[in-house]
C-alpha cells in the first residue's frame, strides 16, 4: 500500500512563571531515567529565549540534563567539513543528539522569495547531514489571504514536495506542523489545514516516505484531538514534537497561539495522554517546549533552560513513561 494510501486509511479511522515561581516545575532528576520512552528532551533555544552561539549550547544543554539539542543548518554551512565533524564530536562526548532544524526556505510568499529559498537549501541540508543531523521541520499557516483552500494546498504540495526531494537527497527527514488554534484559522477569509487529519492529506497527496509531521501537544489539544488521533501514525511518521501547556480559564476556542505555558504548568492540556501516546508509537525523536511565554523569555540562558528541562520531565513524570 502506498504512502498516500495509507494516511487515506488512518483518515478513516480515524508558564505559570509569575507569581507562584519556579517551585513547582522542579522535580528531581532522578526522575529522569528513561524508561519506556525513545524520545528525547530537546533544548531548542529560540522558542524558549535563550540566545547562545552553537558551542555555548552544547554546553547549557549538557549542564541542564537536555539529552539533545537543535541544529543550526545556516552555522554548519558556515563550517567546512571538518568544523561540522569536530562539532558533531563535541556533541557526542557530551552524550548528546541532535534534535530538529528549522527549514529555512520561506515558501508561503512569492515565487521568486521560495526560489531564492530553494537555491540555498541543498548546502544547507548537505551541511546539516555531515554533521551528523537528519530532521528539519516547519509550520502549516493555517490561512491566506487571498488562496482558496484549493489553490494553497496546491501550491503548498508542489512546494513543500520540492523541498521534501531535496532534502531526501541528503537523507534529512522533514516534518510538517499544523497549527489548529481557532483564533489563527478563523483570522481572515481563506482558512487552512488546522488539523492532523487534514495535514495527513496534504502529506499523502505529496507521497513521499520521508516527509511526516510535527506534533505539538497545543495545535493537538486547540483541534480538538486525542490520543486516539495520534496512535494513527507511527514512529517513521513524526519528526519532532512541541510540549505546551494552555493558561487556565480560557476557552479553548479563545485560546491565543502565543500566549502559552510550560509543559504541566497549569494541567488544562493533557500532556500525559499525549507523551503516552507518542511512546506507544515507539516515537524517538526530540520532545522540545514552545511556549511563547513571556515571563520565561525575559529569563537569563541558564535559569530559563532549567526551567524548560523541568517542566519537561515534569510532564514526562506525569505520564509515568
Amino acid at each position: 500500500m502506498k504512502r498516500r494510501q495509507l494516511f487515506q486509511h488512518s483518515i478513516g479511522t480515524g508558564l505559570a512563571l509569575g507569581t507562584a515561581g519556579l517551585a513547582g516545575l522542579v522535580p528531581s532528576r532522578a526522575a529522569d531515567a528513561r524508561g519506556e520512552r525513545k524520545f528525547t528532551i530537546d533544548l531548542n533555544p529560540g522558542s524558549i529565549g535563550v540566545k547562545a552561539d552553537p558551542r555555548a549550547l552544547l554546553d547549557l544543554a549538557a549542564a541542564h540534563g537536555f539529552e539533545s539539542v537543535a541544529p543550526n543548518a545556516g552555522f554548519f554551512a558556515s563550517l567546512d567539513t571538518g568544523g561540522r565533524k569536530e562539532f558533531a564530536a563535541a556533541l557526542k562526548a557530551k552524550g548528546l543528539a541532535w534534535g530538529s532544524a528549522g527549514m529555512p526556505v520561506d515558501f508561503r510568499k512569492d515565487e521568486e522569495t521560495f526560489r531564492a529559498g530553494m537555491k540555498e537549501l541543498p548546502a544547507h541540508a548537505a551541511a546539516l547531514r555531515e554533521a551528523g543531523a537528519s530532521r528539519m521541520n516547519t509550520w502549516l499557516k493555517p490561512f491566506h489571504e487571498t488562496l482558496t483552500y484549493r489553490e494553497n494546498f496546491r501550491q503548498h504540495v508542489d512546494r513543500l514536495g520540492e523541498v521534501t526531494k531535496v532534502l531526501a537527497d541528503h537523507d534529512v527527514r522533514f516534518g510538517l506542523e499544523y497549527v489548529g488554534t481557532k483564533t489563527l484559522w478563523t483570522s481572515t477569509r481563506y482558512s487552512f489545514i488546522h488539523t492532523m487529519a487534514e495535514a495527513k492529506e496534504l502529506i499523502a497527496e505529496i507521497d513521499q516516505p520521508t516527509l511526516g509531521f510535527v506534533l505539538d501537544s497545543w495545535h493537538w489539544f486547540t483541534a480538538g484531538e486525542t490520543a486516539d488521533d495520534i496512535l494513527t501514525l507511527s514512529n517513521a511518521d513524526v519528526v519532532a514534537c512541541d510540549l505546551n501547556d494552555a493558561p487556565a480559564g480560557i476557552p479553548v476556542e479563545e485560546q491565543l497561539d502565543n500566549q502559552r505555558e510550560l509543559p504541566a504548568a497549569t494541567g488544562v492540556i493533557d500532556v500525559a495522554s499525549f507523551l503516552q501516546a507518542l511512546v506507544k508509537i515507539g516515537y524517538d525523536g526530540p520532545v522540545r517546549a514552545e511556549p511563547f511565554n513571556k515571563p520565561l523569555n525575559q529569563l537569563e540562558n541558564e535559569p530559563a533552560a532549567e526551567a524548560t528541562a523541568n517542566a519537561i520531565r515534569k510532564a514526562i513524570a506525569a505520564a509515568g513513561v
